[in-house]
C-alpha cells in the first residue's frame, strides 16, 4: 500500500531535517578545520600575540622559515574551551600547540623544534607547497 511508502519518506525527511538542525560534533568541526587548510596551528593566543612560550616558539619557527601568519590558519584555544578539548580528543595529544600539515597532525612544539633542527621542516613545508626561506644552520638551534 502507499501508507508505508509515505511513512518512510516522512521519516527520511524528518531525519534529514534533524541532522541539519544540530551542530556538528567537535570531531567533525576539527576535521573540517584541519582538512581544509595546508597548515593549521591550534595555539594559545594568536600569532601576533601568543599567550604561552610553546605557542610563541612554533610561531617563531614558522616565521624563521618565511611562513608568516597569512600563510596558515591559526586558532586560539583560549577563546574556545570546546575547541581546546576537541582538538586534544581529536589527536589524543594532551598539550597545545598542535600543528597540522595537509590535514595530518605533525606534533607540537617539541616536534617542530626537532623537525627544524634536523632540517626536515624545510622538506615538510615544501611538500605542502610552502617554500622555506630559512638559510641558516638548524643544528643546535
Amino acid at each position: 500500500t502507499i501508507l508505508p511508502f509515505f511513512a518512510m519518506n516522512v521519516f527520511r525527511l524528518a531525519v534529514r531535517q534533524l541532522s541539519t538542525a544540530f551542530p556538528a560534533t567537535p570531531r567533525e568541526v576539527v576535521d573540517k578545520m584541519v582538512k581544509g587548510n595546508k597548515l593549521v596551528l591550534f595555539m594559545k593566543g594568536t600569532p601576533e600575540a601568543p599567550l604561552c612560550g610553546f605557542s610563541r616558539t612554533v610561531v617563531q619557527l614558522l616565521g624563521m622559515h618565511g611562513v608568516d601568519s597569512s600563510k596558515y590558519s591559526a586558532y586560539d584555544v583560549i577563546e574556545d574551551g570546546a575547541l581546546r578539548q576537541g582538538i586534544k580528543l581529536y589527536t589524543d595529544w594532551p598539550t597545545i600547540p598542535q600543528v597540522f600539515f595537509d590535514g595530518e597532525f605533525v606534533g607540537g612544539c617539541d616536534a617542530m623544534l626537532s623537525y627544524h633542527s634536523s632540517g626536515e621542516l624545510k622538506t615538510m613545508l615544501s611538500k605542502i607547497g610552502l617554500k622555506s626561506e630559512y638559510t641558516g644552520s638548524a643544528e643546535g638551534s
